[in-house]
């Protein structure tokens, strides 16, 4: 008999959700802009300690309007890690400047402020940075870097990191931009969802403009303005309320989710740790033990040994998985931007990482059976 599956990922249901949602299918307004955008937003405040939130239909969204709001173009670049989610190339791409690929650090995943930089050059117009596993950058190094170049701005991706306070400040406040995101992957999820969070506050309406099609609508609502009307570039990125309201169920669990989140991670870390140096793998060590319980990965002896951990791992029926192909890589990476140089550790990162299942509301019995798997492997010497 097949042992009962345990999937890498599974969204949080939170306490209320139904509620909220036949609330809205039972209102006159499940477009978005209502009651629990509202709501949301202002939960969402108070996590992040302020700053204006616009909620998005996803965190894609948000890393677009950041890009527009900051009015990039061809002969633009921006500084991006090559090991980081599609997105926040694809933001930069849609305007048509360059993206500038740099390398990681290769113990935390993240940005290696050096090699930033190295990259700023006259034609650098921002630099963005992604938390990864919401382990913080080194926003300090960071803000330096931009603060010499005349004080470019940052897009803080902070899609892995909510709720995480480091000695910088807040994750997602610390940028010009913070972005969050609400896929049904992050610890609080939307189902499809994101935010965009100004720290600059004179970004605001233009901002509200862009994420309602590119009209003054917002302002008419508020009274601002007798009627409304297109005035500038946008889109649709306004989420409707049934998502609104999805989210803020899960706001208001988000103690909840991050302490049984935490949970999982600390077994993982606590007895993984000598099969660990028995084999000569690498287990997540967040510099401070500062991180957001997103993801728990480990770091194999060899790239070869990426497949054959994965497979041993789904033969017991647990979902393990590899993450980003470097973008510098990828073939839109070729078309859309270049690499600072050869970018090794985001290379070898990349195909050494396996990511184990994470998620709030994982039984004592399923974190057993992921910690006996995972310590009954031992390296083949296949490829080697």
């Amino acid at each position: 008999m097949q042992p009962e599956l345990i999937p890498f990922s599974r969204p949080f249901l939170a306490p209320a959700s139904l509620e909220r949602l036949t609330a809205v299918l039972g209102s006159d307004h499940a477009h978005g802009d209502g009651p629990f955008t509202r709501s949301a937003s202002d939960r969402l405040s108070t996590i992040l300690d302020g700053g204006e939130v616009l909620l998005t239909t996803s965190g894609t969204h948000a890393l677009e309007m950041a890009s527009r709001l900051l009015e990039l173009g061809p002969g633009d670049e921006v500084v991006l890690s090559s090991f980081t989610f599609s997105s926040a190339a694809t933001a930069i791409a849609a305007t048509g400047a360059t993206i500038v690929f740099v390398d990681i650090d290769a113990s935390t995943g993240n940005v290696d402020p050096d090699q930033v930089a190295e990259a700023v050059s006259p034609r650098t117009r921002a630099i963005s940075v992604m938390h990864y596993g919401g382990t913080p950058v080194d926003m300090a190094a960071i803000g330096s870097i931009a603060a010499d170049a005349g004080g470019l701005p940052v897009i803080e991706d902070n899609a892995h990191g909510l709720g995480v306070r480091s000695q910088w400040g807040v994750l997602g406040r610390i940028g010009t931009f913070g972005v969050q995101s609400f896929h049904d992957t992050k610890n609080v999820h939307a189902g499809e969802g994101g935010a965009l969070v100004l720290n600059d506050a004179h970004h605001r309406l233009r901002a509200e403009i862009i994420r309602e099609k590119g009209t003054n609508r917002s302002q008419f609502l508020r009274g601002a303005v007798d009627r409304y009307t297109w005035v500038d570039w946008g889109s649709s990125y306004l989420p409707s309320e049934l998502n609104a309201a999805v989210l803020d169920a899960q706001l208001a669990a988000f103690d909840e989710i991050q302490a049984s989140r935490h949970a999982v991670w600390d077994r993982y870390a606590a007895e993984l740790g000598e099969w660990a140096d028995l084999v000569g793998a690498t287990l997540m060590r967040p510099p401070g033990g500062i991180h957001a319980a997103h993801l728990f990965f480990v770091l194999l002896p060899s790239r070869h040994d990426q497949a054959d951990f994965i497979a041993t791992l789904a033969a017991q029926g647990i979902v393990a998985a590899f993450h980003y192909v470097p973008l510098d890589s990828s073939p839109a990476g070729r078309r859309y931007g270049r690499p600072l140089r050869e970018l090794v550790r985001s290379e070898e990162f990349s195909r050494r990482l396996v990511r184990l299942p994470l998620w709030a509301g994982m039984t004592t019995g399923q974190v057993d059976r992921v910690i006996d798997a995972v310590t009954a492997w031992r390296p083949g010497e296949a490829e080697r």
